[in-house]
């Protein structure tokens, strides 16, 4: 599979530091359909965010930031519009963007993106065939360990970036594209504060990683009518 002929990633715009200097609520729903960009050497990868989750600080248990302030977890108290990379299951990386005003912890984890750009570097980074089918195409960056090993996003090279420079390895903008549809549902594969409605896709999108969208909606109505939003 071929990168789409018609995306230039010289045509997308960095995000201002304002954009995330607000609840990760807000800034998770609003990222959906932006693009994040990975720059590595002369290499350009791209993928639009198609599935986020929001972390709310030290009052949310599921959050890195509830044990407090720790040299791991600085990056998110820290200034808005920061990389934060941890490492998993002592086998994948996940990228977080820092949210709310420096000293104020809070974030957005990136869970699926849907390929734009340098899709054969992706495939070689994740040990892919090259000649991806449509198919094969969503095992690329369709999670959040998975998007990280494509655009070869570590921690010890791409923790606390600027994500609102283009002059960063990771970056984030917007090419005016806009989502038809959002869709809200509990945050995945977690298991404390499970139930909290903090997950954010564009309902329908194939390469979301979970739930596609009625699931989304439904679970969205049933929280609202709850008071739990």
């Amino acid at each position: 599979m071929k990168d789409p002929a018609e995306f230039d990633v010289q045509r997308v715009r960095s995000l201002a530091v304002d954009f995330y200097d607000r609840d990760p609520r807000r800034v998770a729903r609003e990222l959906l359909g932006k693009v994040l960009v990975r720059r590595l050497g002369h290499e350009r990868m791209a993928g639009r965010v198609v599935e986020v989750e929001a972390y709310l600080g030290t009052g949310d248990a599921a959050a890195h930031a509830a044990a407090g302030l720790t040299p791991r977890n600085r990056v998110l108290f820290g200034p808005p519009g920061r990389s934060y990379v941890y490492f998993i299951y002592g086998n994948y990386y996940c990228l977080n963007v820092s949210c709310l005003p420096d000293g104020v912890a809070g974030g957005v984890l990136f869970r699926a993106l849907e390929p734009l750009a340098g899709m054969r570097a992706m495939a070689r980074n994740r040990g892919l065939p090259e000649e991806l089918t449509e198919h094969g195409s969503r095992l690329l960056t369709t999670g959040p360990g998975r998007l990280c090993e494509a655009m070869k996003i570590t921690r010890a090279r791409d923790n606390d970036l600027d994500m609102t420079s283009p002059a960063s390895g990771v970056w984030i903008g917007d090419d005016g594209y806009r989502p038809q549809r959002v869709a809200v549902t509990r945050r995945i594969g977690i298991t404390k504060a499970a139930g909290h409605p903090l997950r954010y896709i564009i309902a329908g999108n194939r390469f979301v990683s979970g739930p596609k969208g009625k699931e989304g909606l439904s679970f969205f109505r049933r929280a609202k009518r709850d008071g739990r939003i």
